[in-house]
């Protein structure tokens, strides 16, 4: 999840403005601060960053961990709590089902296996595939959680995160490499986020799986971090094949956007 854009003003002032429930909107803004700060922190550190005072921060998240969506440790900090796993888990499934007439396309277009991934705390998630049609494809399970470096999904959507933020998220998943060609250290991960930026796309080339290369791109604007790619033999995902390939997966992008946009202006 990219970091919250609410300011310190924003989450203070009142909802009245925006014609909503003050609670609600702060006790959302602080389970987004929680998820910014790797699922666990302390009051004083949300107070710190939301501007909020202590005695209201406590009130809120008491309220939290009664219904559930947050934990409170024994070392007194608090973690998100369970019942936010149900509610993440139906939300990926809907943007899967609205993703997946998208995705047909790009298998259409390619002939390769088209995936949509988010960005879950610290890993990748599958949310929906629609597999190649030919007898050689590859297959990831959808709700497969894998670690972002090794990744073109992964490197999408880390790619406009601050690189401290990059680096504590390294530091926590580790870097193990799954293959030779996985990067290994947090300055060439950071090098390749360079990279994404510069030329708007994503490649793992061999560094999930040897003989693997997949192309990802960003779907912009999403209501949450989301990146769509294509997958399949190196053979036949091929540098040359590359310059083709990623016009369509923008323009598919674009289109995503679009659908998601709309969708979430329904339910609102």
């Amino acid at each position: 999840m990219p970091p919250s854009s609410a300011s310190t003003s924003d989450a203070a002032k009142p909802a009245a403005a925006s014609g909503g429930v003050q609670s609600l909107e702060r006790a959302f803004d602080l389970l987004e601060r929680m998820a910014d700060a790797g699922g666990e922190v302390g009051l004083s550190e949300l107070s710190a960053s939301s501007g909020l005072p202590l005695p209201t921060i406590h009130r809120l998240m008491r309220t939290l961990v009664a219904c559930g969506y947050v934990r409170q440790q024994t070392n007194r900090r608090y973690s998100l709590g369970p019942r936010l796993i149900r509610l993440g888990e139906n939300a990926a499934r809907l943007l899967g089902t609205w993703a997946r007439p998208h995705l047909a396309r790009l298998v259409e277009e390619t002939g390769e296996t088209a995936n949509m991934a988010l960005l879950d705390g610290d890993e990748i998630v599958y949310v929906a595939q629609v597999p190649s049609r030919h007898s050689m494809r590859m297959f990831t399970e959808v709700g497969r959680r894998v670690l972002p470096h090794s990744t073109g999904v992964g490197k999408v959507l880390l790619a406009h995160t601050p690189p401290d933020e990059v680096r504590a998220l390294l530091g926590r998943t580790g870097m193990p490499a799954a293959t030779e060609k996985t990067i290994t250290t947090p300055e060439g991960f950071l090098e390749a986020l360079e990279h994404v930026r510069e030329v708007g796309y994503a490649v793992d080339d061999n560094e999930q799986e040897i003989g693997v290369r997949c192309i990802a791109v960003s779907v912009p604007n999403s209501p949450t971090a989301a990146a769509i790619s294509i997958s399949g033999p190196a053979g036949r995902v091929t540098e040359a094949s590359t310059d083709k390939i990623v016009p369509v997966l923008q323009e598919v992008a674009r289109e995503l956007s679009i659908v998601l946009a709309n969708q979430t202006a329904q339910n609102h």
